[in-house]
């Protein structure tokens, strides 16, 4: 049974006391439905600072909360398919994103989809990207707003948060009380300008709980191999953060000593930037998928 949930089931914080919208079996697949980040306010270029609620930002569409899900678990959230809108919109202006103390007015652009494409001007088409921005579980302790990322997942803004990939998740309240928001056609690493192509549409997911083990950030999982995805105050510190985690994760599963799985990592190992525009920044650690096939690593 496929079970689904409406946009207007939403939350703009993650949070234990989040009542559940859907109650599912673990294993369940369920097709759930977005708003974009602006919950569709913008609908043309002329929209103006002041016209936009916003109170009104990163709605989330939840929660679920998973049968069997107890604290300590791990939420596997397995992508099946991301079907964007027809329309996405872009903005940015003073103090937004990277650039915001040399921009003077806000600015937005509608983004028609088209043939597959992502139509930004009469000169260029771009490829779609499609991806979540948002995408997590109830935190542990005080309500997370749907803008700030943690180790409960929240605004990762990752690139590779996409159709195919498998996220793990702390879980850390009972349910685990899941929810998905913020999707994208397009975005680039770091999402600079602090939105990608914000579109509306409609994600399917297999929510299962895995037993037995526990992680302190979320991981995930792909054809490329294994990251983890870690947000703090400062770039650097997610990325070192990051590293340690996938190191300690990994060592029971080798026959290597810490000197000798550190130079592997650093031969092998990716840091990458996933976004730098948030309240807290967010890096990832990604260990290729050859070296964890070659020693028959898998860790949940």
């Amino acid at each position: 049974m496929v079970h689904t949930i409406a946009k207007e089931q939403y939350f703009y914080a993650f949070s234990k006391e989040n009542k559940s919208a859907l109650k599912v079996p673990s294993g369940s697949q369920v097709v759930i439905e977005t708003y974009d980040c602006f919950q569709n306010q913008i609908q043309s270029n002329d929209a103006a600072f002041n016209s936009i609620d916003w109170n009104q930002i990163n709605p989330a569409t939840g929660s679920i909360y998973v049968e069997g899900a107890q604290p300590g678990d791990i939420l596997k959230v397995k992508i099946d398919n991301i079907e964007l809108g027809n329309q996405g919109v872009m903005a940015t202006g003073p103090g937004l994103g990277v650039m915001g103390h040399r921009i003077d007015e806000f600015t937005v652009k509608v983004v028609p989809i088209e043939n597959g494409k992502a139509v930004f001007n009469e000169k260029l088409q771009l490829p779609l990207n499609p991806m979540i921005g948002v995408i997590g579980v109830a935190p542990e302790a005080d309500p997370v707003s749907c803008g700030t990322p943690g180790a409960h997942g929240g605004n990762m803004d990752t690139t590779s948060v996409t159709t195919g990939a498998t996220l793990y998740f702390p879980v850390f309240q009972e349910g685990a009380l899941f929810g998905l928001g913020d999707l994208h056609a397009a975005m680039g690493d770091g999402e600079i300008g602090v939105s990608g192509i914000e579109i509306p549409g409609k994600v399917t997911v297999t929510l299962e709980v895995v037993k037995g083990t526990s992680i302190p950030y979320p991981f995930l999982e792909n054809e490329e191999g294994m990251a983890v995805l870690v947000s703090k105050e400062t770039l650097d510190e997610a990325a070192k953060a990051a590293v340690e985690i996938f190191i300690d994760t990994l060592q029971p599963h080798t026959d290597l000593s810490l000197a000798e799985l550190t130079m592997l990592m650093s031969a092998v190992g990716q840091v990458q930037v996933s976004q730098i525009v948030d309240p807290l920044l967010t890096a990832r650690f990604l260990v290729p998928r050859h070296v964890l096939d070659a020693y028959q690593v898998k860790l949940f």
